[in-house]
């Protein structure tokens, strides 16, 4: 007897040819993922940012306007992602209660340290900022919902990376590792290192490697099997989050995230 199919998946599912795409979703994606990066372009720039003609461009803007995933600004004549993606987009939060479980942590975290509160997950190789509580201070960090950061050059991260078996760690590096700031660890023995020193004290910092000027501090979350599925942080600038106060940070977020994997189901 033949097996079945799983549902939902055609005989070609394996089949990622230009054949199998569809060339114009393809397109409306890569507008969209353009506007969300930018912040908002007009037609013009965003035509010439992705070398589409501007009717080509304006076609896919309209449709993607008419179900209100992109908004047009009508004053500045700009593009920019619309209410109807953050509705698709918040389905990806729906699947767990990992966010709603963290607010209250988070919340707590962000009172004790006096500085901004995120949680992120792994996503395709980079951490996926999927909340955030911002401190009320003038001057902070601000990772939205929907960010991503390359793993090896952010607190959560390396706190997620640290958890990683030895060949999924090893791909890591063999991928390269970017540089952004001048403290960047793009060795990837300096790397390793460094991931050493975050199991034994249990918390990752990201020391201006990302963001010249601001300093990250986090610590790996664990559901009810064991696994890191999130990393919990604080996040500010280095004038508040200085070195002599790293340790007693580290303290505060390793205890919000050993509360966060109780609420999970951790032992």
């Amino acid at each position: 007897m033949a097996e079945k199919r799983p549902r939902g998946r055609p005989r070609a599912f394996h089949d990622k040819t230009e054949q199998n795409t569809i060339q114009s979703l393809d397109r409306a994606m890569l507008i969209l993922e353009t506007l969300a990066a930018s912040g908002g372009l007009t037609l013009t720039e965003l035509a010439g940012t992705l070398s589409q003609s501007p009717a080509t461009a304006y076609r896919v803007l309209t449709t993607l306007q008419s179900r209100g995933i992109v908004e047009l600004e009508g004053q500045a004549q700009t593009w920019h992602v619309g209410a109807g993606a953050y509705r698709i987009g918040s389905a990806f939060l729906r699947r767990t209660n990992l966010v709603e479980r963290a607010r209250p942590v988070m919340q707590g975290l962000m009172e004790a340290t006096g500085e901004t509160a995120n949680l992120g997950v792994e996503n395709s190789g980079s951490v996926l900022f999927v909340s955030q509580v911002e401190t009320n201070a003038s001057i902070r960090a601000f990772f939205p919902p929907g960010t991503q950061s390359p793993m090896h050059a952010s607190g959560i991260g390396k706190a997620l990376l640290a958890e990683f078996a030895e060949p999924r760690l090893n791909a890591v590096i063999s991928a390269g590792l970017e540089r952004f700031t001048e403290r960047t660890l793009t060795n990837g023995s300096a790397l390793l290192s460094d991931l050493a020193a975050i199991r034994c004290r249990g918390y990752a910092i990201d020391d201006e490697e990302r963001n010249s000027g601001m300093r990250c501090v986090a610590a790996p979350v664990f559901d009810a099997t064991g696994a890191a599925v999130a990393g919990l942080s604080i996040s500010g600038p280095t004038a508040r989050v200085a070195p002599e106060r790293t340790a007693d940070i580290g303290d505060q977020v390793r205890a919000a995230a050993a509360e966060l994997s109780r609420l999970l189901g951790a032992a």
